[in-house]
C-alpha cells in the first residue's frame, strides 16, 4: 500500500494571514525527501488553499506522483490539461464545504464524467473517480474509462462504534475488490488517521491511500518528516 500526502492544509494555514508561510511546495518536497509515494493537492475553484501557481511549481519540482483532485468544470479541466498532472481525481465541491463531505454521484452525472475523462485522456491523465464504496457506482466508473477510483473512507474513519467501523471496512473491502475484477487501480482516503490505519492496511486491494489533515496536524508538533515517517511505519 502506497502513501500520497495531502498538502491542502500547509496553504490553509498560509492564506490565513494572506503571506507566504508556510510554504505547501516546502512540505511536499519534505514528505518526498521522507518516503511519500506522492503528492495531492486540490485545487478548488473558490482557491480556499491550493492555487494555480502552486500546482504549476509542484509539477516542476517534486520527483514522485502529483494528484490533482478536481471538479468535473471547464476551467479545471483546462488548468489539468495545460498543467499535466500524473492523475487527475475528479470529486464533487461544494462552496460551503470544509471538506469533501462524499463521493461522487458517478451514474446520476455520467454524461458529464465520461466528457471529462475523454478531455484528461487527451493530455495523457489518468482519471481517478472519488466514490462511495457502492457495488454499481464502481460499474459506472469501469464504463466510462476511468483508471482508477478512490474509495470514500468517511464512514469507516467516523464510526462510532467498532461493529460500525468493521462493517464499514468490509464494505470498503468488497468494494476494492470488485473495482480490481473490473481492472481498476484502487485509491482511499478521507478522516484516515494514525488510529485507524492499522486496520485499514489489511485491505490487501487497496493500493494507495490520501492522507492530509492527521499528518499535518502531527507535523505542527514533530515536523513533516517525522510525521511522515510515523504513518509510512503503520501502513507499511
Amino acid at each position: 500500500m502506497r502513501f500520497a500526502l495531502n498538502i491542502d492544509h500547509v496553504a490553509t494555514l498560509r492564506n490565513a494571514r494572506g503571506e507566504n508561510q508556510p510554504d505547501p511546495i516546502t512540505a511536499a518536497l519534505l514528505a518526498e525527501q521522507a518516503g511519500a509515494d506522492g503528492i495531492v493537492v486540490h485545487l478548488r475553484e473558490d482557491r480556499r488553499h491550493i492555487n494555480e501557481k502552486d500546482v504549476r511549481l509542484l509539477r516542476e519540482l517534486i520527483s514522485t506522483k502529483l494528484d490533482l483532485e478536481m471538479a468535473a468544470v471547464e476551467e479545471i479541466i483546462k488548468i489539468a490539461c495545460d498543467i499535466g498532472p500524473d492523475l487527475a481525481t475528479i470529486v464533487p465541491e461544494k462552496r460551503q464545504e470544509l471538506t469533501t463531505e462524499g463521493g461522487i454521484n458517478v451514474i446520476d452525472n455520467i454524461s458529464l464524467l465520461r466528457d471529462t475523462i475523454i478531455e484528461l485522456h487527451k493530455s495523457d491523465i489518468e482519471v481517478s473517480l472519488f466514490i462511495e464504496p457502492e457495488i454499481e457506482q464502481i460499474d459506472a466508473a469501469a464504463e466510462i474509462n476511468a483508471d482508477f477510483i478512490e474509495i470514500h473512507t468517511g464512514a469507516f474513519a467516523n464510526a462510532l462504534s467498532e461493529e460500525e467501523q468493521f462493517d464499514e471496512l468490509d464494505k470498503i473491502r468488497l468494494a476494492a475488490k470488485h473495482g480490481k475484477k473490473l481492472g481498476l487501480a484502487i485509491n482511499a482516503g478521507h478522516g484516515l488517521n494514525y488510529q485507524n490505519i492499522k486496520i485499514f492496511r489489511e485491505l490487501t486491494d487497496i493500493d494507495e491511500v490520501s492522507i492530509g489533515h492527521a499528518v499535518i496536524a502531527r507535523a505542527l508538533f514533530v515536523g513533516i518528516p517525522e510525521a511522515v515517517n510515523q504513518m509510512i511505519s503503520l501502513i507499511k
